[in-house]
């Protein structure tokens, strides 16, 4: 599919730093997700917070984000993307300097959710003009294999800011990252990006809009109160059911709208859908993995902060290795085989890990686990943002973009949900047994990580069986890959045909998440 928006001949480094800097604002706004976490302890401390209120602190910011995704994406398509972008990372800049100045509780909790405001607008932005920095579909497919790891290592970066920040400065340090990234952003967009295709022409689905922030906005609600209460208090039960009628409602007032917010037939197909999925359990998981071992070093085995965030750095290390190979194993075997054989990575590490112990040493089965999760849900990114853009539409590219980041939001709140509500579960009643309480809550994080670890494998398995297609010639492997289809219906160049043009292209060296920029980079 050829846009029209590539950049000028000759242009190569341009281009380079453009999808530096949307990769660096990608990065950032996944970081800012978990880069409080290692440091909420200091945080209760510092501000005299209740635990109620410590919980909102955490859930602020992704209560917005994913609340406001899907009408970000199409207000992107509506105002113009690169608008959109330098909007959005202003209001994330601004609220990230308020939630770091602010004096007390209010401006904490305010700030994180007015970062995920401006969050839900760029985001969806910035994955839609990659679209525009590369139209070709072969080094577009590239560059959405680098551009799907960078979900995992920003959170995975935001978890070693946070630990080493707090520990040797304050945690309000830590927001000096979001500002600085947001401050380039908004001074370099005009200079480096392309202003894309030209807004949609379309009145906007006011009602469904309303309806589906709502509704994922309550439901996420509900959900993060599962984390500390049992799932029959009206806390919990409530907001969860009023979300899912909100959502129905959504859902209705979609097929009847003559411009949908969310056309339904767009999330039907078999090839997105089950991407996305892929996207929400890789997400889950991932944050799970952050969260539960965070608690686990630190109130079972009294590390520090500091400690907590050094035992990620394997993790870490092996998402780049892994970041650097995505590109070139997409091209060889296409997103659908790397997005399955992901999946099946990662719930070997979860088995790992889930072998957890009170006095389980540590480089044991549990650093094997911290390595081979990472490969791969860096696998999973990568592999289910190609398959599942595959053949969209250059004026629904800000649509799929909201779409995929959503999932990628909505993953841990429901994931931590459930998994967490499991582990007290069977924590409590080992407890109730006679079992001291650090071994019963490391069984209780051991069982929830082998449920994940089963639903990572069944995941697997429904991938592989809905994503099979028929044999096809050699020349379009890459298109079943994930490079999607030309408009004029003749296929795609596959994204292993593109070779070392495409790695130039992309001013990456053909590299992944490991290489991506390093303003927000490991």
């Amino acid at each position: 599919m050829s846009s029209g928006y590539a950049p000028a001949p000759g242009a190569v480094a341009r281009t380079g730093r453009g999808f530096a800097l949307l990769g660096a604002v990608q990065v950032v706004l996944i970081l800012a997700i978990t880069m409080l976490s290692p440091a909420l302890p200091a945080i209760q401390h510092d501000l005299g917070l209740s635990g109620a209120q410590l919980t909102l602190v955490s859930a602020a910011y992704g209560l917005s984000f994913s609340g406001l995704l899907m009408l970000g994406g199409r207000l992107g398509d509506l105002m113009g993307r690169r608008r959109a972008l330098v909007a959005g990372a202003a209001v994330f800049g601004l609220a990230s300097a308020a939630a770091g100045l602010g004096p007390g509780f209010a401006f904490l909790l305010g700030g994180r959710f007015v970062q995920g405001v401006g969050a839900a607008l760029a985001a969806p932005a910035a994955m839609s003009l990659v679209r525009s920095l590369y139209p070709e579909e072969a080094r577009h497919a590239r560059a959405l294999a680098v551009w799907g790891g960078l979900a995992g290592f920003g959170a995975t970066a935001g978890m070693l800011l946070s630990g080493t920040v707090s520990t040797w400065v304050s945690w309000r340090w830590s927001f000096v990252v979001p500002v600085a990234v947001s401050l380039i952003a908004v001074a370099a967009a005009r200079r480096v990006l392309p202003a894309g295709p030209d807004p949609v022409r379309v009145r906007l689905d006011v009602p469904g809009a309303v309806l589906v922030t709502a509704g994922l906005t309550v439901m996420s609600y509900g959900l993060v109160q599962a984390g500390e209460r049992p799932w029959g208090a009206g806390v919990v039960w409530g907001p969860v059911a009023a979300g899912v009628l909100l959502l129905a409602a959504f859902v209705a007032v979609e097929l009847r709208v003559p411009h949908p917010l969310v056309p339904l037939g767009f999330l039907a197909r078999r090839h997105r859908a089950t991407a996305l999925w892929a996207v929400f359990i890789g997400s889950a998981g991932m944050s799970t993995i952050f969260f539960l071992l965070s608690l686990y070093f630190q109130e079972v085995r009294n590390a520090s902060p500091l400690l907590t965030s050094a035992a990620f750095l394997p993790f870490s290390a092996a998402q780049v290795v892994t970041g650097m190979l995505a590109g070139r194993l997409i091209g060889r075997f296409g997103g659908r085989v790397v997005m399955v054989g992901g999946l099946l990575a990662a719930a070997a590490g979860l088995v790992l890990i889930g072998q957890l112990g009170a006095d389980s040493a540590y480089a044991g089965l549990l650093l094997a686990g911290l390595i081979v999760f990472p490969v791969g849900i860096a696998c999973v990114f990568s592999g289910s943002t190609v398959v599942a853009l595959e053949g969209v539409e250059d004026e629904r590219a800000g649509l799929a973009g909201g779409v995929v980041n959503t999932a990628l939001e909505v993953g841990p709140t429901v994931g931590l949900a459930v998994l967490v509500s499991l582990a007290t579960a069977h924590a409590t009643g080992l407890r109730d047994a006679g079992e001291s309480a650090g071994s019963a809550t490391s069984s209780g994080y051991a069982f929830a990580l082998l449920i994940a670890a089963a639903a990572f494998g069944a995941s697997a398995v429904v991938s592989a069986v809905l994503l099979r297609s028929p044999r096809s010639p050699r020349g379009a492997r890459g298109l079943q890959g994930g490079a999607g289809r030309r408009a004029d219906g003749r296929g795609a160049e596959s994204v292993r045909s593109a070779g070392p043009p495409a790695d130039a292209a992309l001013g990456v060296a053909g590299t992944g998440s490991g290489s991506s920029p390093r303003a927000g980079g490991v």
